[in-house]
């Protein structure tokens, strides 16, 4: 494959959530834009697996063990242990019997629930845990080390406290709170990440030579943290997006799929994504972990997970796909909290305003009001 045509349109950017492309050539199947959770810091405990306990996989990463209970609550479950490692999220639940755990798994396995496909089994059955990558090379474990161990800090928007009646409003000073760096924003997973899918580490230097005012497309962000991951608004991104999505959508339909014995951790692949209004659009993927006809994966140019069957994933192995680095970066709001999908497509005008402590490709950003 040899190098992409870059077509000679322009990117206009309207205020607020407003957004046109002039480009003639931007198929439904290139349009881009893409919920991940607060991610733990600590390693995914060890399980005693027990013969009444169910499996539950695929669940929303902001889920509570007492919705959990609420989901089972036909067959009257005695715990519930939530776990969540890295883009997943499960739970193991004990039920008291082996007759409970078959009817639990014969009404739920498979249905509905939060928009996610459930994926319920006997703890028996449960799938492999994807190994810690903090379990790697001494290298990978320098962002480790960041600020109170993996944790980063917030102003919160201050507010009015009333005194007593008759004397004015007095302001509170802000105060910081604090939030574990997600998992996929570490460096330690993206060192692996770029390692694994283009053999290249060059992206993550160049992140914090970013600074000044910016304008950023976000497309995805962590609920209820300060965390996204968005589209730094540049020539240099416009180029690369129409080089990269014209390869996909010329390159899509020849792909062939990968055969189920190929799909595992660390494979890159082509996947569809549906992008809400935007519709569906193949692009580049990095498989995190599967569980038997379920395999979850990484968009890599948005920041995004999501679980899709094994039998869609197409093969994208060629290092041709893969020379144009992920198109969105990790930043953290100096203040507050994005209000979650509403900002989703939309681009925030600000400024960079540092870097996190030894994350130093996480940028902090403020927006301006």
């Amino acid at each position: 494959m040899g190098a992409l045509p870059l077509p000679k349109e322009e990117i206009r950017l309207e205020r607020n959530c407003s957004m046109s492309w002039s480009s003639s050539d931007f198929r439904p199947s290139a349009k881009v834009f893409g919920e991940n959770g607060v991610l733990e810091e600590q390693k995914s405990p060890k399980f005693k697996k027990r013969e009444t306990e169910v499996y539950v996989g695929n669940l929303p990463l902001d889920i509570s063990e007492e919705e959990i209970r609420c989901l089972l609550k036909d067959f009257s479950p005695l715990h519930v242990h939530r776990v969540q490692n890295g883009c997943k999220c499960f739970a193991f639940v004990d039920l008291g019997s082996m007759q409970k755990v078959a009817l639990a798994i014969q009404a739920l396995n498979g249905k509905l629930f939060h928009q996610r496909k459930l994926y319920v089994n006997s703890s028996n059955r449960s799938p492999k845990r994807t190994p810690d990558v903090t379990e790697r090379p001494q290298e990978l474990l320098i962002s480790e080390k960041a600020s109170a161990q993996g944790f980063a800090g917030t102003t919160a928007c201050p507010q009015l406290t009333p005194k007593a009646s008759g004397e004015p409003c007095e302001t509170e000073k802000p105060k910081t709170s604090f939030f574990a760096v997600p998992m996929e924003m570490r460096g330690s997973f993206l060192v692996l990440l770029l390692r694994e899918c283009f053999r290249d580490l060059g992206w993550l230097a160049t992140i914090p030579s970013v600074s000044g005012e910016v304008g950023l497309l976000v497309t995805s962000t962590v609920p209820q943290t300060p965390f996204f991951w968005a589209m730094h608004i540049t020539e240099t991104l416009h180029r690369n997006m129409l080089a990269l999505f014209s390869a996909l959508a010329e390159a899509e339909e020849q792909q062939p799929y990968l055969h189920d014995s190929a799909v595992r951790r660390g494979v890159r692949g082509l996947a569809e994504y549906h992008l809400g209004s935007y519709g569906p659009a193949w692009n580049r993927c990095w498989v995190l972990d599967r569980v038997d006809s379920w395999v979850v994966v990484m968009f890599v140019d948005f920041g995004r997970s999501a679980t899709i069957p094994v039998q869609s994933l197409r093969a994208l192995d060629s290092d041709d796909f893969w020379t144009i680095p992920p198109l969105t970066q990790p930043f953290m709001l100096e203040k507050g909290i994005l209000s979650s999908n509403q900002v989703i497509h939309c681009i925030l005008k600000g400024k960079i305003t540092g870097a996190l402590n030894l994350e130093s490709h996480i940028l902090k950003f403020e927006e301006f009001k």
